[in-house]
């Protein structure tokens, strides 16, 4: 516990900041981060169910095989691209600590260099917003400790640099993409909104040979490399997510089923439990069937148009989800956050309704999940609303999007108004 004091009484405000909106943001950041740290190292214990299981048995459980160049193949908890091993492998090369506490440093550390990058992005100093900054404090904060103890904050840090740096060098943000493709596949959403021509052409080419010689790699060195494949495949319908709300529902009219533990999380078992999770899947389809089209139609592309894009994006992905884990808001809180650093981004509020939505989260899990997998009235009543926000920030993000791309109807002359009336 000593390290989390010495970490936040050596970190200096700069200067007369220190007293303005910076310095604020600042403070408040250390001060929120403080706190999760108390949490994630068991100094004060949050309410609720553990958050540090995956660490400190699954992903260190991994660490002896994916250090010695073996995926676990054989465990269909393992869910993830080949990139991740890198990821999992990293806290055991870090000296004097053991895994658990490497991994919730090396996460602080993440989180440290995304509230750094929003601070000081050249486009947001110079309008002097702070908006994204404080969304990322704030968003965070409200997702409590499980922020460290997964490794999304590690992704989501690669893709916010992705889109931070997209404005001066598409190629780097193509190839940042490509690394997250690596470490978790949704990064690849980041380029759905890139303007046409040489910066599509540019970060679609440098996202695509970054996964490809990352995939090469992994496959000719390391065995099971792609074995997550099925097991992402075989997975059913979380209890989480949008598609689960018919069988809490049903539970309660005779249903069957039962929720239980499998692929790594708790899901519904029983029947119609595949033909909801295909529908899952179809509607998925469908929202990125959608943008694409969305992309074919699009006729403007404004400053904010990448950002917004890649926010509804990856909030269109999230929503339609058979799974909707916690730490799947850390994605969009990232990815909102910088929509928020543009003034001229049209999705203010489907980014603000994130933090209700994060509220909520936390409060199904970790604190009250044994009465969400109880399908009883508060768990049902905070998934039901919780995934309500997310369904309607989903549908105004696609509408705002679609309306700030299309171009607007040219006002008639006086000649042809003339000719209408008569």
């Amino acid at each position: 516990m000593h390290n989390v004091t010495y970490a936040v009484k050596s970190y200096e405000l700069p200067g007369r900041a220190g007293w303005g909106p910076r310095g604020a943001v600042v403070g408040a950041w250390v001060g929120s981060r403080a706190l999760l740290l108390v949490f994630v190292f068991g100094v004060l214990r949050f309410p609720g169910q553990g958050v540090t299981h995956d660490v400190s048995a699954v992903y260190e459980g991994w660490y002896p095989l994916l250090r010695h160049g073996i995926f676990p193949s054989y465990d269909v908890t393992w869910q993830y691209p080949p990139g991740a091993a890198a990821v999992l492998v990293a806290p055991g090369a870090v000296p004097y600590l053991g895994y658990s506490a490497a991994f919730f440093w090396l996460a602080f550390l993440c989180d440290a260099a995304v509230f750094g990058a929003l601070l000081h992005d050249g486009a947001a100093r110079r309008e002097g917003r702070l908006a994204g900054v404080w969304m990322w404090v704030g968003g965070m904060l409200l997702l409590g400790p499980i922020v460290y103890a997964r490794y999304d904050v590690m992704v989501t840090a690669v893709a916010v640099a992705a889109l931070l740096v997209l404005r001066r060098s598409p190629a780097a943000a193509g190839a940042l993409a490509g690394v997250g493709v690596l470490l978790k596949v949704w990064p690849l959403l980041l380029l759905a909104g890139t303007r046409p021509g040489r910066a599509t052409r540019r970060s679609w080419a440098a996202a695509a040979a970054t996964v490809a010689a990352g995939s090469l790699l992994f496959g000719l060195t390391m065995p099971g490399a792609f074995s997550f494949l099925a097991f992402q495949r075989d997975r059913g319908t979380e209890v989480e997510s949008l598609g689960a709300l018919v069988f809490h529902a049903a539970r309660h009219a005779g249903w069957p089923g039962v929720a239980a533990m499998h692929y790594g999380s708790v899901e519904f078992l029983g029947p119609y439990v595949g033909a909801v999770s295909d529908a899952a899947l179809a509607l998925s389809v469908l929202a990125l069937a959608w943008l694409g089209l969305w992309r074919a139609r699009a006729r403007t592309f404004g400053p904010a148009v990448p950002y917004d894009a890649a926010f509804a994006a990856v909030l269109v992905f999230t929503t339609t989800s058979r799974v909707i884990s916690p730490q799947y808001l850390v994605w969009l809180v990232g990815v909102g956050a910088v929509c928020l650093t543009v003034r001229e981004s049209v999705m203010r509020l489907p980014v603000l309704l994130l933090l209700p939505a994060a509220v909520l989260t936390t409060l199904e899990f970790p604190v009250y999940f044994p009465h969400v997998v109880r399908s009883d009235l508060l768990g049902v009543t905070l998934l039901t609303t919780r995934n309500t926000l997310l369904a309607t920030a989903t549908l105004l993000s696609c509408h705002r999007l679609r309306r700030s791309t299309s171009p607007m109807p040219r006002a008639a002359s006086a000649a042809e108004v003339a000719r209408a009336v008569r």
